[in-house]
């Protein structure tokens, strides 16, 4: 891998990448929606997205980067002030969360928070408040469903549901402390990473918000979501995205609903996702055509884990060893993304930077095909890269870190004391609340234009 930083590159290409930044300073960020409802079964990937990916089809980058955000939205949305007594949960209730955002604009409503915990010792999994009370000491927010509005439902060719799981904080917290221990999943020989299974499928009484695990939470929601669609007689899609952890969970997700909804078309899109099962699982997800497009990066180490020497390379050897059950093994289509392709981005070893999905969607939002250069009409704000790293080159002059509530949540009284303020009651994470009922969703179609 190369890590050195090319100093003379530098210094061509910066003043060019400066001029380009004030030049989109005043230009939108995403281009004009475009309809893909006469294509849309290929962009959600029933031929596998062949010859979609190299070079990258336009409508398939936005659509990619759409899920994308979502994903991002599950970190951007997270209360991870250790000093909150509601570390670990969303800043914002579901009717709020696009519009605080700015996701407003992608046609899609919130429906359902999830909320994970683990039974096995990942004390890190998640960092947790250093209050004595707190909202949930035993449960995180992990992440949500949607679906597509009326509108968007046209231009997109059908109702798309998304589930979107958050990854872990800092990535490499969940591979400390990973059993790197394969467990059965299912009826077969399919077998996955025990610890993510655990954070997928946990429970207790004791809880308030993991009564019900965060996969019946799930499963619950997507049911009332198909069942009323597809009793309107409308053409549902699922499509279900994550970061990290959050791509391994999506993929868990993606195994239970394919069984739960066997003619239901589902496509899983995540970002910087671990291996997270065996041979016989893989096998299983193509039997029952979940269709699966991993965005990784070559510097990343994260999609190499687990497995980074027992894995699906030792297939080769079968004729030797007989099927290994116990090896694991990467789903799916593949795109392959590169650091260096973009002249934004530092070249030394950064590994925090490299992982963030902001960096991700950044090189996505660029990637034309391996052949070429990063295209110079690229949307995406690049100031986005470092909302929670140090990945821009420093002469753009964008800090480091820079996403955070301003003065890191403390507001000044009518007193000129500056004190922690309290939530809105409507913000306060509520089990009551997380939960509606069928007429609910029928209020939300009439109020929302579903």
């Amino acid at each position: 891998m190369d890590t050195s930083f090319d100093v003379s590159r530098t210094e061509r290409v910066v003043p060019c990448l400066t001029r380009d930044i004030y030049d989109k300073a005043n230009t939108p960020t995403m281009s004009p929606k475009e309809d893909i409802s006469e294509r849309w079964r290929d962009i959600h990937g029933v031929q596998e997205w062949e010859g979609l990916l190299d070079p990258l089809h336009p409508l398939l980058r936005r659509e990619i980067v759409k899920y994308g955000e979502f994903a991002q939205a599950t970190y951007d949305a997270l209360d991870f002030d250790s000093f909150s007594e509601y570390c670990g949960s969303c800043m914002y209730n579901r009717y709020k969360l696009f519009d605080k955002l700015g996701l407003s604009k992608s046609g899609y409503k919130v429906t359902k928070y999830i909320y994970a915990m683990s039974h096995i010792d990942m004390p890190q999994w998640l960092e947790r408040s250093r209050l004595t009370y707190t909202w949930s000491k035993d449960s995180n927010w992990i992440g949500f469903v949607a679906v597509s509005d009326d509108e968007e439902s046209r231009r997109i060719g059908r109702r798309d549901i998304v589930v979107a799981w958050r990854g872990t904080v800092t990535p490499s917290e969940w591979y400390e402390n990973m059993q790197r221990k394969l467990e059965p999943i299912g009826h077969m020989d399919s077998k996955v990473e025990h610890g993510f299974l655990s954070i997928y499928t946990s429970k207790s009484d004791s809880t308030r918000y993991n009564k019900s695990s965060a996969s019946e939470q799930v499963m619950k929601e997507l049911k009332t979501l198909v069942d009323f669609y597809k009793t309107k007689g409308e053409e549902v899609s699922l499509t279900i995205t994550g970061h990290s952890l959050g791509g391994a969970l999506a993929l868990l997700n993606a195994y239970e609903s394919a069984a739960k909804f066997p003619r239901l078309p589902i496509s899983v899109i995540s970002f910087a996702a671990p291996r997270v099962g065996n041979i016989a699982f893989r096998d299983e997800l193509y039997q029952m055509r979940v269709k699966i497009l991993r965005v990784t990066v070559k510097q990343d180490l994260v999609p190499r884990m687990p497995g980074i020497v027992l894995n699906e390379s030792l297939q080769k050897f079968d004729d030797f060893t007989g099927t290994l059950e116990w090896i694991y093994t990467h789903v799916g289509a593949e795109l392959k993304l590169d650091v260096r392709s973009s002249p934004y981005l530092k070249r030394g070893f950064n590994f925090i930077g490299i992982h963030m999905l902001e960096t991700y969607l950044h090189l996505v939002d660029g990637f034309v095909s391996t052949s070429s250069t990063f295209r110079s009409n690229a949307k995406r704000d690049a100031a986005l890269v470092n909302k929670a790293c140090d990945m821009l080159v420093d002469e753009l002059r964008i800090p480091t870190c820079w996403y955070q509530l301003a003065h890191k949540g403390l507001e000044c009284n009518s007193y000129g004391r500056w004190v922690r303020p309290k939530r809105d009651p409507e913000d306060v994470p509520s089990p009551t609340r997380e939960e509606h009922s069928h007429d609910e969703l029928v209020l939300h179609e009439i109020s929302y234009g579903f």
